[in-house]
């Protein structure tokens, strides 16, 4: 599996499946994960990682979109914070 899937299969997991497998997810949400995972998949591995840190420190955007998340009952990144940086750490990327 490549680095990017390996991204790519963690956030799944952990967030945006829970969501967009969700009857009770709002539209707009499951439009916010789709386009994440689009921003996402025109990254290579570092790219997805910074993205995951960009969005935890908190752009307008990934505000609003963590806002709704929680308003909606689901995982955001900043809880899956301590699992992400552990797995796909500095030396993760490196090899």
């Amino acid at each position: 599996m490549s680095k990017e899937n390996e991204v790519m299969a963690f956030l799944h997991e952990h967030v945006f499946d829970r969501i967009l497998n969700s009857d009770s997810a709002s539209q707009s949400l499951k439009k916010g994960v789709r386009y994440t995972t689009i921003c996402l998949g025109q990254r290579d591995a570092r790219g997805m990682v910074h993205y995951f840190w960009a969005a935890i420190s908190g752009t307008e955007k990934s505000e609003e979109f963590a806002r709704q998340m929680k308003d909606e009952g689901f995982t955001r990144f900043e809880e899956v914070i301590d699992e992400f940086r552990d797995r796909f750490n500095d030396e993760w990327l490196s090899t």
